[in-house]
């Protein structure tokens, strides 16, 4: 092979003159190409000589040329041709076949073709290339440091997109596993448990209202002027005191007693999990007690709710029968105490008053035995009376005294009759007069028994007004204590339900998977916090 001789604008290569091909002027003619600085521009490969390429428009190249393509991609589009075989002559042709192929040379996809294709296949001929030029180019070139980096790069590239993408199908088939394992399988355990395992339940759902005697405590208030909110207040007490009895532990007692709840859930029937052990404690049992038996209060409404689960309908309504009975003799016991509370204070003070109001009046009556007067007034009256004829006949024997006296020669035997009636009179006079003031026969006198009749009969009369009083008093108790009497006015009645009320396979099977998903969720935060704690 000759020497290439380099020329101002043009670059010649001689053919091999063992090659067989076209006239030495032809092959001269055919290779010039301008020399753009861009390493060698013939564009051949060994092969047939009688099979030469026709020359592409001359238009079509200087358009090419026109479009300020950089070596690096004419490099690229050189080496594109050869990976599909295309017949150029030039790089410029190269790009032209490429475009008439429908290939963009410039592509990411086209490079990275490029660049997992084998060096020795870009750059080497090989003999089915199509149409053949004379032998003035090596067969083999080694491409630049330049295309060489290029390839490297792309191709590093290429490997760290294929390894991210191998790593985020293998995370995702990690997850789908992880998730398959603490996630659904626990969920279809559930869901076959809800299905096909579990005992069906039964619910016998009641309401009820605390009432009393005259219904004030659906207005609201007490009557008599209780306040607004008295009543309401009470009807809160009362119905959180059924509410508390129902769902104790003497509720349980009572109700295991009387319909043996304990043993209803202890039957074989039951399923292992709602089953109560044959040697369950107490404990246990009212755990058991506090599912099944669910109390609710409405303040609003006044509505007490009770909802009883049994294995069988007709054991859940007889159970809600018995906890309604055993909360009304509750409200009753509780209310019964307040009225008897109440009727024994009232009761107390009205006997107090009576017998001190009887023991006033013996009072009276003994001062009367004693003094022998019935009453003081009317003994003064007869007094006063007796004086006051007295007084009136000593004032006409004085009269008569003084008229006698008057006459010259007056008859002493007439006088002294006359004097002596006088003298009687005024002892008399003094006489009662000392009756009513002293004590004269040893029973005192008329004035201190006046008073001391005086003073029991005000006391009397003081102890009959209390009595009065303690007597209306008792009367408002007994209003007050029936008003007090409570009562259960059963608003919805239990009835034995046809279809079993749980358990709700659907729902449970749903809420099982959230809590399991939670769980997964709140565990791998968790880990992944701690890795990149650990990690920082």
């Amino acid at each position: 092979m000759t020497t290439p001789i380099k020329a101002s604008r043009f670059r010649i290569r001689r053919p091999d003159p063992v090659a067989p091909g076209p006239t030495q002027a032809a092959a001269e003619a055919l290779f010039e190409q301008p020399d753009d600085g861009f390493g060698p521009a013939p564009f051949a490969t060994a092969g047939n000589a009688s099979s030469t390429p026709i020359p592409p428009p001359d238009s079509e190249i200087d358009a090419i040329r026109r479009e300020g393509l950089t070596g690096r991609q004419l490099r690229l589009a050189r080496r594109m041709a050869q990976l599909h075989g295309l017949p150029a002559t030039s790089d410029f042709d190269a790009i032209r076949l490429l475009r008439l192929n429908g290939i963009d040379p410039f592509s990411r996809a086209a490079v990275i073709d490029v660049v997992e294709a084998q060096p020795s296949r870009a750059l080497t001929s090989t003999p089915n290339d199509g149409i053949k030029l004379p032998q003035t180019v090596k067969p083999i070139q080694v491409p630049s440091t330049e295309v060489r980096a290029e390839g490297n790069h792309a191709a590093e590239i290429y490997r760290m997109q294929q390894d991210i993408m191998r790593r985020r199908r293998r995370k995702s088939l990690l997850l789908m596993v992880r998730l398959m394992v603490f996630v659904m399988l626990p969920t279809l355990i559930a869901g076959y448990y809800y299905y096909v395992i579990a005992t069906p339940m039964y619910e016998a759902k009641s309401a009820f209202i605390i009432q009393q005697a005259d219904g004030a405590v659906t207005a609201g208030g007490l009557p008599g002027g209780a306040g607004l909110f008295g009543g309401a207040i009470e009807a809160n007490k009362e119905a959180s005191g059924a509410q508390d009895l129902l769902q104790s532990r003497d509720g349980l007692q009572r109700l295991d007693a009387d319909l043996g709840f304990i043993a209803t859930f202890q039957q074989p029937e039951i399923d292992a999990i709602q089953r109560l052990p044959s040697d369950a404690t107490f404990e246990d049992a009212y755990k058991v007690y506090q599912r099944m038996v669910q109390v609710s209060y409405d303040p609003t409404e006044g509505l007490i709710r009770l909802s009883v689960v049994a294995p069988d309908p007709d054991q859940a309504v007889a159970f809600t029968r018995a906890l309604i009975s055993y909360a009304e003799s509750e409200i009753d016991k509780l209310s019964q105490r307040k009225r008897d509370d109440q009727m024994a204070d009232a009761l107390a003070s009205y006997n107090d008053a009576e017998a001190k109001m009887l023991e006033a009046q013996q009072t009276v009556v003994t001062l009367q035995e004693q003094n022998k007067v019935l009453s003081s007034e009317a003994e003064v009256t007869l007094i006063s009376g007796q004086i006051g004829q007295l007084e009136t006949q000593l004032s006409t024997e004085r009269l008569a005294l003084a008229q006698m006296e008057s006459n010259e020669n007056p008859n002493e035997a007439r006088m002294e009759p006359i004097r002596r009636r006088i003298q009687a009179l005024d002892a008399e006079i003094a006489t009662l007069r000392a009756r009513m003031s002293e004590d004269t026969d040893g029973s005192g006198s008329l004035a201190s028994v006046q008073g001391e009749l005086f003073v029991a009969q005000a006391n009397v009369q003081t102890r009959q007004m209390m009595l009065a009083s303690t007597l209306e008093q008792l009367e408002t108790a007994r209003i007050e204590a029936n008003r007090q009497v409570r009562y259960l006015a059963v608003t919805q009645q239990p009835i034995a339900q046809d279809e079993a009320a749980y358990p709700r396979a659907f729902e449970n099977t749903v809420v099982a998977m959230l809590i399991f998903a939670g769980i997964y969720l709140m565990i791998a935060m968790t880990a992944a916090i701690l890795r990149e704690q650990v990690a920082s």
